[in-house]
């Protein structure tokens, strides 16, 4: 299946979208992860990519629909994917099936709603790996040593943009962006919701089964 996973920053949409891909033994991205790959070894998408984000704006979407084409047509990910947050925008969501025209489309796309005053309580205690990217929350799962990753013992950080003063504003911004695009797959009739305030497990769940009713659909 070709699948889009959407969600508010601090939805927990990483870590889902990962745990989804491995239960259908298939693939997850991030533009992000692309964004980084593509840097890292210098490609020319990536020093595109570069030369807009060192000037403080959007990389247009013709470059980032280049990587994510890029990344589904390697035969690794014939199988089906999970995009990670990917389109934020109308405009991606008409490219991005244009670049899928010819398998198939986007099958399902689900959405984890989670309100605005409970992303402001999670994103307030968000901290992040420098080394592996791996996300805690202070609040209801952090590390068991503090100020170091579990995994790899890389410090945390906390993001400026999850800083309280602008998280506000960062979730206005989203759901600004990412309404029309949730609207588009629910005219399609490839949407499905979540309630991702719930335990991450029942988070889990929910999203399995809106999968599962899909294939049975």
């Amino acid at each position: 299946m070709n699948i889009i996973l959407m969600g508010p920053p601090g939805s927990g949409k990483g870590t889902q979208a990962a745990n989804l891909a491995t239960s259908l033994a298939i693939h997850a991205v991030s533009s992000g992860d692309l964004f980084r790959d593509h840097q890292r070894r210098n490609t020319d998408l990536g020093q595109l990519a570069r030369s807009y984000m060192e000037r403080g704006v959007y990389v247009p979407d013709d470059v980032t629909i280049g990587m994510i084409t890029e990344w589904i047509n390697d035969p690794d990910h014939a199988a089906g994917f999970v995009l990670d947050g990917f389109p934020r925008t109308q405009a991606q969501a008409q490219a991005l099936d244009e670049a899928l025209s010819d398998r198939g489309g986007i099958d399902h796309m689900v959405f984890i709603r989670v309100s605005d005053d409970e992303l402001v309580r999670r994103l307030g205690g968000r901290v992040i790996c420098t080394e592996c990217q791996r996300p805690y929350n202070l609040n209801s799962s952090p590390p068991a040593t503090a100020g170091k990753c579990d995994y790899c013992a890389g410090e945390l950080y906390q993001r400026d943009d999850d800083k309280a003063e602008v998280v506000s504003r960062r979730i206005e911004v989203y759901n600004q962006e990412t309404e029309p695009v949730v609207d588009y797959y629910r005219q399609a009739g490839s949407l499905s919701e979540v309630d991702g305030e719930q335990p991450v497990d029942e988070v889990a769940t929910a999203l399995s089964e809106a999968i599962g009713a899909r294939l049975v659909g």
